[in-house]
């Protein structure tokens, strides 16, 4: 890799092959003639598996080094955000991953059959079919007439260009700017470049009390860090969630377009809050909690804060929210009873629980 600033672990490859939807293969036949494709893929056992017909351009790759590769893009950077002449600047953050080896065929018929289960679990996660397995009489001829194939994973190496090669005054000018556009992906974007670049300076939007990180997204790191299982576990029990399951609080945080959070400086997670948006009428916020032995200390107040500012919701023209024994927290940031709200018409508010 020519810029070891952007070296990244193996796991993130690892995990970048297991949750994209797709992924590139190329190489060059024993013929001499080159082949790419994009393809599905699961990784099986440290190998990336794929299915297709028993001929074509993909089995001349059969025994032949390929390189199999992935990307996403985090986001992209305008000129701009740090210059406003100089085209020079624009560039693109991104994370990928490849990996090189020996196409080879898997003709083991159990293994065939669990390649393809786990192709349907990730491309077809509902279900609605009955599992795939080699034996069985609805896919023996499938599974037998179908090539499976797949590359070792065991060259692999990945790639992160998170503004590792930037100093702290332009990582802290584009983590502003990613802030207040808030396109798709900018607030995740954040999260991503302040984890890969640790000593970059908090940008004032994420300045907490003392002792305390704020998190503008917790979804990109809500599953390996175990906040999602911390958030519920925080919620339990509260007056407001006494009617849902914490299989529904965890669906729920995973379903909201914005969910922040507060850690302490051992990554704990010490508050959260979340809301949902149409990102111009109205905005609700949601389970807004702080951890007992923190409260009192302004965790609440900045998570506050920081859900109010977020590009979904300070855009919204309404922002409504229920409590029954916070009302002085919120009244700080304008909240009013909306008895106290003067309507050119009158409604009546309805619900419909299931």
């Amino acid at each position: 890799m020519r810029r070891r600033e952007y070296e990244a672990p193996a796991a993130l490859g690892l995990e970048l092959f297991e949750t994209s939807e797709a992924f590139h293969l190329a190489g060059a036949a024993a013929d001499g003639e080159l082949v790419l494709k994009t393809l599905h893929g699961v990784v099986d056992d440290g190998w990336l598996c794929f299915h297709g017909a028993p001929a074509g351009e993909k089995t001349s790759l059969l025994g032949c080094q390929v390189v199999v590769s992935v990307e996403e893009t985090v986001a992209r950077v305008p000129s701009y955000f740090v210059d406003t002449e100089r085209a020079c600047p624009a560039t693109t953050l991104f994370r990928a991953a490849q990996a090189r080896g020996v196409l080879t065929a898997i003709d083991e018929p159990a293994r065939k059959a669990r390649v393809l289960q786990r192709l349907m679990e990730k491309l077809q996660p509902e279900g609605g079919h009955q599992p795939i397995e080699a034996t069985s009489p609805l896919y023996r001829a499938a599974v037998k007439g179908l090539l499976i194939a797949g590359v070792s994973l065991g060259e692999l190496t990945a790639k992160a260009k998170l503004m590792q090669n930037k100093n702290d005054e332009t990582r802290a000018r584009v983590l502003e700017q990613l802030w207040l556009r808030g396109a798709p992906g900018d607030v995740r974007a954040i999260e991503l470049i302040l984890a890969a670049n640790p000593s970059t300076t908090t940008p004032a939007f994420l300045q907490g009390p003392r002792g305390v990180r704020l998190h503008a997204c917790l979804h990109s790191a809500a599953q390996s860090s175990g906040h999602l299982d911390e958030a519920v576990a925080l919620l339990r029990g509260a007056y407001w969630n006494d009617v849902f399951t914490e299989a529904e609080l965890g669906a729920a945080h995973r379903g909201s377009p914005v969910w922040v959070g507060a850690t302490d400086e051992q990554g704990a997670l010490i508050g959260t809050a979340r809301a949902i948006t149409d990102t111009s009428k109205y905005a609700w916020v949601y389970d807004v909690c702080v951890r007992p032995d923190w409260r009192g200390r302004g965790v609440g107040q900045a998570l506050m804060t920081l859900v109010l500012d977020h590009p979904q919701v300070r855009r919204c023209r309404r922002i409504r929210l229920g409590t029954r024994d916070a009302q002085t927290l919120y009244a700080r940031f304008g909240f009013v009873d909306t008895s106290m709200l003067r309507r050119p018409y009158v409604t009546t508010e309805m619900v419909l629980v299931r």
